[in-house]
């Protein structure tokens, strides 16, 4: 096989076996592509005699080339996932991305709410009228299980378990996994299925067609029709500027703030991570970061020698 047919093999089993999303698997050509090209500027020997001095050799260049450290770490973890294949797959000896430090690249932490933050935004729709019963319902299941909005506005009927408190979602490289809701938003969904709901398809307009499962859709705008992500983004926003929520909301924040404060209450990082879906467990750790800069402030704010 040619270097080519490596990195498509590798790919495809990205793809398939991983399961990995297609704008993943394509992020990783882009990344293992300019590595070939990088690569091939510097010898004429092919993936088969790889060696470590060949990934450090990119490392340089990307550094002198200017690349943050977050690129380079990107491009980096790309290609030591192509090694580990490639040495799985016997087309090398050894790996020779083993042990290549990369810069460490500061994470920004994410947006999150306080607990009394979120209280004063969850308070703010009416549930007496359609469009808050909706709202209450949607706000709550954000909050309650940490979901991504692409994964609660892509719910549907059939995946909501109101008996049992459980609800099943589609996440990144479509896998499924199942997650618990509290009493509170079962109660607040409930309410919405079984009235506002019926009360939005009511509205709709009449069509030639529709979208297969449509009908199934769990949460819907005021017409009727399934709700956007631009759609929650503006109801979640009026209802941070009326509830005075002075940090930034974004459609994420609920996720972050879900997370945040379980860990801050003393739920394991593993089980954040099951809950939110992540395939890394490094990528759920950046909330403990979260945990530890809020105490360092409470500790500075209130120790009589902070």
């Amino acid at each position: 096989m040619n270097d080519a047919d490596l990195l498509q093999a590798y790919l495809d089993y990205v793809t398939a076996e991983l399961r990995l999303s297609e704008n993943t698997v394509q992020a990783y050509r882009g990344d293992l592509e300019g590595f070939l090209r990088a690569h091939r500027k510097r010898t004429e020997s092919p993936l088969t005699s790889l060696q470590r001095a060949d990934v450090l050799n990119f490392l340089e260049d990307l550094a002198s080339g200017g690349a943050s450290p977050r690129t380079i770490g990107r491009k980096i973890s790309a290609l030591r996932g192509f090694c580990r294949f490639l040495t799985a797959e016997g087309h090398l000896g050894e790996d020779p991305s083993v042990e290549v430090q990369t810069p460490g690249a500061s994470r920004s932490l994410p947006n999150f709410l306080s607990v009394a933050e979120v209280d004063r935004l969850l308070a703010q729709p009416d549930p007496s009228t359609v469009l808050g019963c909706r709202d209450a319902a949607m706000l709550e299941t954000l909050y309650a299980t940490g979901l991504r909005v692409s994964e609660m506005l892509g719910l549907t009927l059939p995946k909501v378990n109101l008996e049992v408190g459980f609800l099943t979602t589609l996440g990144k490289g479509k896998k499924e996994r199942i997650v618990p809701f509290g009493e509170e938003a079962g109660e607040k969904v409930g309410r919405y299925i079984g009235w506002a709901r019926s009360e939005l398809l009511r509205k709709r307009r009449l069509r030639d067609s529709g979208s297969p499962g449509e009908e199934e859709g769990l949460f819907l705008n005021h017409s009727g029709f399934p709700m956007t992500r631009v759609g929650f983004w503006k109801v979640l926003k009026a209802y941070a500027l009326k509830a005075d929520v002075r940090t930034k909301v974004s459609p994420h924040t609920l996720r972050h703030s879900f997370a945040t404060h379980l860990l801050a209450r003393g739920a394991d990082l593993r089980s954040v991570q099951m809950l939110l879906g992540h395939a890394d467990i490094s990528t759920t750790q950046i909330y403990t970061h979260v945990t530890q800069e809020r105490l360092k402030v409470m500790l500075k704010e209130y120790h009589p020698r902070g």
